[in-house]
């Protein structure tokens, strides 16, 4: 398998998926899986051939393997983040806290711990991808010209002291009255809480609404994005119900992390 490639295909229109991974199994089985689910896919082993692939083919989301020939995966993301954002589903074989937390810190939409099945790669990219439109397709109602639709109301949260405001038409938050810069999934998570202000939300019920994945086996996956969540706006707003899920409080001050 050379370093980089595209497949061929007539169909314009498809998705295209770089993926970044230099173990070559591993690599075939997922370019394989995706283009089976009818992506179109271009690949890259090295982190420098990953910028590379990723200047020239332009793809929709990157599968990205953290542990990386020439400099790691969260070195790729960085770099292809200032210079265009793209969805990213790293693939990491750590699953330490920090090191999921450097990941989504860097830039990572997602990320799927080794071994995981195929079926859940599938499943998503496809969420990643579903997001993305959501947001685009919001960004454009919100530039359209006042009273064609109504946006909804933003979420009013959190105390005179410390307010929460969830913008969801044009998909903005505000934490204390400064603007706080969430990933689509971030802002899906929250949204999901602030919908249910004070009542406990599942972390099943989180992976079904945000990920589009009920399994319970992805439930660490619902940690790892609260935890960075909370780093963005105050570590006392969400509240963990050990073993069953999470709560975004209402009242009381917002907490350093």
């Amino acid at each position: 398998m050379s370093s980089a490639y595209s497949s061929n295909s007539n169909e314009t229109a498809r998705r295209k998926i770089l993926v970044v991974e230099d173990e070559p199994t591993l690599a075939d089985a997922v370019l394989a899986r995706l283009n089976a689910a009818g992506f179109a896919t271009a690949y890259a082993a090295t982190g420098p051939a990953a910028v590379a692939a990723a200047r020239e083919e332009q793809p929709d989301a990157l599968v990205l393997d953290v542990m990386l020939p020439g400099f790691d995966g969260l070195e790729v993301c960085r770099r292809l983040q200032a210079e265009r954002p793209v969805p990213v589903l790293m693939l990491t074989a750590r699953d330490a806290e920090s090191d999921l937390l450097a990941g989504l810190g860097a830039g990572a939409d997602d990320y799927l711990t080794k071994p995981f099945s195929m079926r859940e790669l599938i499943a998503r990219i496809t969420a990643l991808l579903r997001r993305v439109d959501l947001v685009r397709a919001q960004a454009l109602k919100s530039e359209a010209p006042s009273g064609e639709d109504d946006p909804a109301p933003a979420l009013e949260l959190g105390t005179p002291e410390h307010p929460l405001s969830v913008d969801r038409s044009r998909r903005r938050v505000r934490a204390d009255g400064a603007e706080v810069h969430l990933t689509p999934i971030e802002f899906d998570l929250l949204l999901s809480l602030a919908r249910r202000p004070g009542q406990v939300v599942s972390r099943q019920r989180l992976l079904a609404e945000v990920w589009d994945w009920a399994d319970a086996s992805g439930t660490r996956t619902v940690d790892s994005h609260v935890k960075a969540l909370r780093k963005k706006i105050g570590a006392g707003r969400i509240r963990t119900v050990h073993g069953v899920g999470y709560a975004l409080e209402t009242g009381g001050e917002a907490e350093a992390p």
